[in-house]
């Protein structure tokens, strides 16, 4: 069954190639959806698909590239809304 997320990445996660790193680790897992950077310095990711894929992507992004520091994520459940048609960087 597939589910969307909303996930929020703080910490230092913008210049550090995270959007990037989490196109990398989301395609191959076939998700679709978008990250972006936000004003306030977080990274925001909004994707759907497959809840386990999901939960595999957010034990990733926790980690984040060599150079990120994740100090905190959230993450928000929502109904599947067929709304992306594949991964893509904002």
């Amino acid at each position: 069954m597939e589910i969307g997320a909303r996930i929020i990445v703080k910490g230092l996660v913008q210049g550090v190639g995270f959007r990037y790193f989490v196109l990398r680790k989301a395609s191959p897992l076939g998700l679709k959806g978008i990250v972006r950077n936000r004003f306030t310095g977080e990274v925001e990711i909004e994707v759907e698909g497959e809840r386990s894929l999901i939960e595999e992507l957010v034990r990733d992004v926790r980690i984040g590239p060599r150079s990120a520091q994740v100090k905190d994520l959230s993450i928000e459940w929502m109904a599947y809304q067929n709304q992306f048609s594949e991964f893509t960087i904002d």
